[in-house]
């Protein structure tokens, strides 16, 4: 029974952090709503950061998955306030999503827990602010995808190794030797560890990987974007699957030592493991605990006087040796740095690398120093990060929609290269995100010398902008 307990607790744990990993808000939002909303700035859609509360507070805390799964469908029933609200922030319809209610609390949870970097992240480059976070801490996809392969290469040979070990308990517990040399005991944890990996193999969402799209990926991007969360997950399952493949080893031994009489198993040597355990521990045999039971007695119960397990007794005595090396190399000595000295090198250190880095990147370029592109190669790359990035607002043409015509001659802050760069990398009021958390430089730039070259498309609203251009 307690077997069965302790195998039905691996089963859960299992089922709910697949679940967990499956429901990625981060990765969810990044798919399903950056391209209008923002997690805690409002830009073609409003900020999300707060808006479950907002439902709730409504009384309508159920129809905000309405309104994301279909929020023309929800706004015609008329049965929501918030959506009418909502409804005159953009003239654009909010589009219907495919997603489950648990997606949806998921980036819910997402975007109310999220924090802006602090200013202290960031690192300055001429007048040109890059994040250094980002930059420095942006995945190594190529590296990524190698050791995604490696861990799922592990894990189907653990998979075999315990679909092997699972085949030859179950052709052993119906063998009739079995039959007639043991009890049954042993077939539930058996079949409940079977359920637990079927089910690891049946959830298909356990990693929140990232396909590249047409147009999305650069020369030297892969095919497969893996995230270091997503190296994190494959690598615990891994770790879950040695688990349960040194579990079902250990069941077979087991269900093969039933079949043995006292005799034979009192003639085999200890296991090593069992060697390790007593002098890990300490224990006294049951047969021998007569010599350390104490005198007193209380309601039939007795004591014992076993000493502390020794791998106890270690580590304190560790935990002391460590304590004096600490202050003496922290303290006394001052050798090693203390966590604020410490973080104040780091960013000393990060800002060089990313200047460095944009250096080496041919990324040293703002809205100071910005140049129109010509180049076929360049402005392909601008069309694609166009589609992927702009098109919501203002068409696959450039011809406007919720954001103005970008192919007439008007202007409402400048055609001039650098003025259209500063619009695409900070923003405007009025809707217009900021693209530097999502481009690099050189990549606003391509997208800038895009725009520039549109041919002319008539829009469907009227021209907007003063700067005239000649």
């Amino acid at each position: 029974m307690k077997t069965n307990r302790i195998i039905s607790m691996i089963l859960t744990m299992v089922i709910s952090l697949s679940t967990l990993f499956a429901q990625d808000g981060k990765q969810l939002f990044k798919s399903r709503c950056n391209s209008c909303h923002m997690e805690d700035k409002n830009s073609t859609g409003p900020k999300l950061k707060g808006a479950k509360a907002l439902w709730e507070s409504a009384g309508e805390g159920e129809l905000i998955y309405k309104w994301v799964e279909n929020s023309a469908a929800l706004i015609k029933t008329g049965k929501s306030t918030r959506a009418k609200e909502i409804q005159g922030y953009s003239p654009t319809e909010m589009p219907a999503q495919t997603v489950t209610k648990e997606e949806i609390d998921a980036i819910l949870s997402y975007v109310d827990s999220y924090e802006p970097a602090s200013e202290k992240s960031t690192a300055t480059v001429g007048d040109s602010t890059t994040s250094g976070a980002i930059l420095i801490g942006k995945p190594n996809y190529s590296e990524n995808l190698d050791l995604f392969y490696g861990l799922l290469f592990i894990g189907l040979i653990i998979g075999i190794g315990i679909l092997v070990i699972t085949y030859s308990i179950v052709t052993y517990v119906k063998s009739d030797y079995f039959k007639s040399n043991a009890t049954n005991q042993g077939i539930m944890p058996v079949t409940i560890l079977i359920l637990s990996f079927g089910y690891i193999g049946y959830n298909s969402q356990s990693l929140a990987l990232n396909f590249m799209s047409s147009g999305e990926a650069s020369e030297k991007m892969p095919w497969l974007l893996v995230e270091n969360s997503d190296i994190y997950v494959l690598l615990f399952i891994d770790i879950l699957l040695i688990a349960i493949l040194l579990y079902l080893r250990n069941i077979f031994n087991r269900l093969v030592a039933m079949t043995k009489s006292k005799e034979v198993l009192a003639l085999e040597e200890v296991p090593v493991l069992n060697k390790l355990n007593a002098i890990l521990t300490d224990a006294v045999p049951i047969e021998r605990e007569h010599e350390i039971m104490m005198d007193h007695e209380y309601d039939g119960i007795r004591e014992l006087d076993n000493n502390l397990p020794p791998w106890w007794v270690w580590g304190f005595y560790a935990t002391i040796v460590f304590a004096i090396i600490y202050i003496v190399n922290y303290h006394i000595v001052g050798y090693s740095d203390l966590q604020i000295k410490a973080y104040d090198k780091e960013m000393v250190q990060a800002d060089k690398d990313v200047k460095a880095y944009l250096s080496a990147q041919a990324m040293n370029v703002d809205e100071t120093n910005a140049t129109l592109l010509t180049e076929n190669k360049d402005l392909t790359e601008g069309k694609n990060l166009f589609s992927t990035h702009c098109v919501t607002c203002h068409k696959s043409k450039g011809e406007g929609d919720v954001g103005p015509n970008l192919t007439d001659k008007s202007w409402i802050y400048g055609f001039d290269i650098k003025e259209v760069f500063a619009s695409i990398k900070k923003g405007r009021p009025a809707g217009m995100p900021e693209h530097a958390s999502k481009l690099n430089p050189v990549q606003i730039q391509q997208v800038a010398s895009y725009v520039i070259n549109l041919p002319y498309i008539k829009g469907t609203k009227p021209e907007q902008g003063t700067i005239i251009e000649k």
